[in-house]
């Protein structure tokens, strides 16, 4: 497993979401994106979006907490040997959860090459 300390993957984040064009990126509302070392419990994830994606707001979607994007830097490290892999997964990642934010299922993302 390939160490990249905690400052340095956040900034990973930090690119691959302004790598995400600006006119979706306008249009993520109410989204917090959080990077924490570990997935749940029993889950062997490298991200998690929850939320109600923007397809299903309807006109009395109002007063709910921020929808949270996890990034799970551990996860993703294990599955990388290089830097360069590094920060592959953690675009691919990044550019999965924001798509479930737009409601695109995760069959759809397997076939555009972001499973």
């Amino acid at each position: 497993m390939i160490d990249v300390p905690r400052p340095v993957f956040e900034q990973l984040v930090e690119i691959a979401l302004d790598s995400i064009p600006e006119e979706l990126g306008r249009l993520m509302e109410n989204v917090v994106v959080l990077v924490e070392d570990r997935s749940p419990p029993g889950q062997n994830l490298l991200g998690l979006y929850y939320g109600v994606p923007l397809t299903q707001r309807g006109t009395t979607y109002a007063g709910l907490l921020p929808d949270t994007i996890h990034i799970y830097r551990l996860p993703i490290l294990r599955q990388c040997n290089t830097p360069e892999e590094v920060v592959d997964q953690v675009r691919i990642t990044v550019v999965h959860e924001v798509a479930h934010h737009f409601g695109i299922s995760d069959d759809r993302l397997h076939e555009l090459g972001y499973g």
